[in-house]
């Protein structure tokens, strides 16, 4: 009789362990929309620009171009590779894309 309990008892245990489920390979969201302002509003040099991606969490920010209105930064933040554009007078973010590079 107890060896019959404890069997039942090592089963159940067994299947009430709970078992590790794959995740689906994704970018974490993160919290950077389209339009936000990185310095009230005020223009920025490329520099100030890459520097305030860096406090915002991304890593390795390389700049691509620093012509004109708009500054085009790559970087990497939350595990993926993205290309960040900046308005360069007014230091909103104009678009944000997810790149191979």
């Amino acid at each position: 009789m107890f060896r019959n309990s404890l069997a039942a008892l090592a089963v159940a245990i067994s299947l009430t362990v709970p078992t590790a489920v794959p995740s689906f390979a994704e970018v974490a969201a993160f919290n950077m929309p389209v339009g936000s302002s990185l310095n009230n509003g005020r223009a920025i040099t490329c520099g100030q620009g890459q520097r305030l991606l860096q406090n915002r969490g991304f890593r390795d920010v390389r700049r691509v171009s620093c012509r004109g209105p708009f500054f085009k930064y790559h970087t990497r933040r939350a595990g993926g590779r993205f290309e960040v554009t900046l308005n360069s007078r007014t230091a909103r973010v104009v678009d944000i894309r997810r790149v191979r590079w």
